[in-house]
């Protein structure tokens, strides 16, 4: 199975490089642009039990993938 893990500053935390991109986007004339929060995204390819795959995921997202800190994430499953 694959899984997607995104990563991404909470709510009140600055993001310095979403505002740049919101500034360069309206530069280039997309004004309809309002907020842009940079964030990454891990696709992980999982072996092992579909049950306990998001509670594993879970666990290395909170231990390795994000600080929890200042970011939040969430997973996706996805079958092959």
């Amino acid at each position: 199975m694959k899984a997607k893990v995104f990563v991404y500053l909470k709510k009140g935390v600055l993001d310095p490089q979403g505002k740049a991109v919101e500034h360069a986007g309206k530069s280039l004339g997309f004004e309809e642009v309002k907020e842009v929060r940079v964030g990454k995204m891990f696709e992980i390819s999982w072996e092992g039990n579909a049950d306990s795959a998001k509670t594993r995921l879970q666990e290395l997202a909170q231990k390795l993938l994000a600080n929890t800190v200042i970011e939040d994430f969430s997973i996706k499953i996805e079958d092959d």
